[in-house]
């Protein structure tokens, strides 16, 4: 498994690979896609860090696995590939942006790399997941890693909005520096909280008062 990652990433990134986590991680992964269906494709494990540059990161929204079924998983989280039938959580998201903007949606698809390329980082805690196994992949190491890309956005980025979603994410976010960053917590969007707060909780357009506010070209969530 090469790391393939964002130069900008690998700058910051680059004394987890050498720390023996990241190897018995790599060693754990690997066994996984030989022996087992795993998600999403290999080509896709970093793409969060490829198609948002560290330099180039507004927003973090956080996700815990990558979903667990056939073709679905595509590197982003919440994110499909275009043309699979929205998850859930994703039709939820799309609902509480027309709500928040009061607008319809111009890209209906699953496919979030518009996002991506704004500068919204979606990154998953666990990186890669068992064929319909949700958190089969939780404790070998991913959340060492993310963490660190979490902590590095916090100590050298500033006016960062970080959009954490249930009690996992907030829990994961809990080290981020408040003072130098927005943070936006709700319930997660799943369908089993998002009546909770998640609906009308208007993280979109909080997000992009606060860029504004802070002179950064907002994001154009429709």
């Amino acid at each position: 498994m090469d790391v393939k990652i964002h130069p900008s990433w690998h700058e910051h990134l680059h004394k987890e690979f050498e720390k023996p986590y990241f190897a018995e991680l790599v060693a754990f992964v690997k066994k996984e896609y030989i022996g087992e269906d795993v998600y999403p494709p290999p080509k896709f494990i970093f793409r969060a860090f490829d198609l948002t540059p560290f330099e180039e990161v507004k927003v973090v929204i956080l996700g815990q696995d990558p979903y667990h079924g056939a073709g679905q998983a595509n590197g982003l989280c919440f994110a499909v590939e275009g043309g699979v039938a929205l998850p859930p959580s994703l039709q939820n998201i799309f609902k509480e942006i027309q709500s928040d903007f009061g607008k319809p949606l111009v890209h209906k698809i699953g496919d979030l790399t518009r996002w991506a390329t704004q500068g919204v980082l979606l990154l998953n805690a666990t990186l890669t997941v068992r064929a319909h196994l949700a958190g089969s992949h939780q404790g070998h190491g991913w959340e060492e890693f993310t963490d660190a890309a979490m902590r590095v956005l916090s100590k050298e980025r500033e006016h960062l909005v970080f959009i954490l979603w249930g009690n996992y994410a907030k829990q994961k976010g809990a080290h981020i520096d408040r003072d130098k960053h927005l943070v936006i917590e709700s319930p997660h969007p799943s369908p089993f909280s998002a009546n909770n707060g998640f609906f009308g909780s208007k993280p979109f357009s909080k997000t992009n008062e606060y860029l504004v506010k802070h002179n950064i070209k907002p994001i154009n969530w429709l």
